[in-house]
């Protein structure tokens, strides 16, 4: 890792834990895990893997063939180098273009360089933005102070993002919402403000999933309720005042350390 002239030696541990609930494609008859094989679809043939290439489809059915020859002369300089290229205030840094994330620690000796770094992000209130190769793939990432760690979190380059006014279902100036649907609305979040506690949101439908393997696998039979889609607002105004009362009661029954900032009321 490198800003100006200062070199730290670090290595990189991942900083997101992957708790998802996979599952294995099985036979239904006698339970056996299906194998993936790449097939011609042309002759039925399985295709060795000696025999695939890599080509960029211009248009349907229309092909590319790259080389690996090719595709290595495309390939970003190979350095293992973080080299930070500016530091901006994090604010400016839209959450759209954040991706995976990952910690810093100095190697062997890199101790003291790697707290000045930390110290000096901390002071200025500001992120590193760097450039690395990390896959075989050129990224930019974020470099920020996280606890006694420095994160690393690659970004998605700006040509990446879509732009929302390609959607044409987004709301045009007729959907303008009346001032008092606004001003229900704005009470509606006030209501509902507060500070963002990480450890406050689980993954609900995993500890629910978790629950039903772990039921079946001592035999249980596991029933599935009918779903019942929400009913669709008719009423705007209706639905607000009712999400209103709702809130202030769910605001009465909250201990008061999960009640929301006292100044937005």
């Amino acid at each position: 890792m490198s800003f100006g002239l200062v070199n730290i030696p670090v290595k990189l541990y991942p900083a997101i834990v992957d708790k998802g609930v996979h599952f294995h494609q099985l036979h239904g008859r006698d339970g056996a895990r299906i194998e993936q094989r790449r097939v011609c679809p042309l002759d039925g043939e399985e295709v060795p893997y000696d025999q695939i290439v890599k080509g960029y489809e211009l248009r349907p059915g229309r092909y590319v063939v790259l080389t690996q020859e090719e595709l290595e002369a495309a390939a970003p300089r190979a350095t293992r180098a973080i080299e930070i290229e500016d530091f901006v205030p994090l604010s400016q840094i839209d959450p759209i273009q954040f991706d995976q994330s990952y910690y810093l620690a100095p190697d062997r000796g890199a101790s003291k360089p790697y707290a000045l770094l930390l110290a000096a992000l901390r002071e200025t209130g500001r992120v590193g933005v760097a450039r690395l190769v990390l896959r075989s793939k050129q990224s930019l990432a974020a470099l920020r102070p996280y606890g006694t760690a420095i994160a690393l979190s690659t970004l998605h380059f700006g040509d990446e993002i879509a732009r929302p006014d390609r959607i044409e279902a987004l709301p045009d100036a007729e959907s303008k919402p009346e001032a008092r649907e606004l001003a229900m609305a704005l009470q509606l979040v006030q209501t509902l403000s507060g500070d963002f506690v990480a450890d406050k949101y689980r993954d609900e439908y995993r500890e629910r999933l978790l629950e039903v393997i772990e039921r079946k696998s001592h035999g249980e039979t596991i029933h599935v309720a009918p779903f019942h889609a929400p009913a669709r607002t008719l009423d705007l105004k209706a639905a607000l005042e009712a999400s209103l009362a709702r809130a202030r009661d769910r605001e009465k029954a909250a201990p008061k350390e999960h009640r929301g900032n006292p100044g937005v009321h």
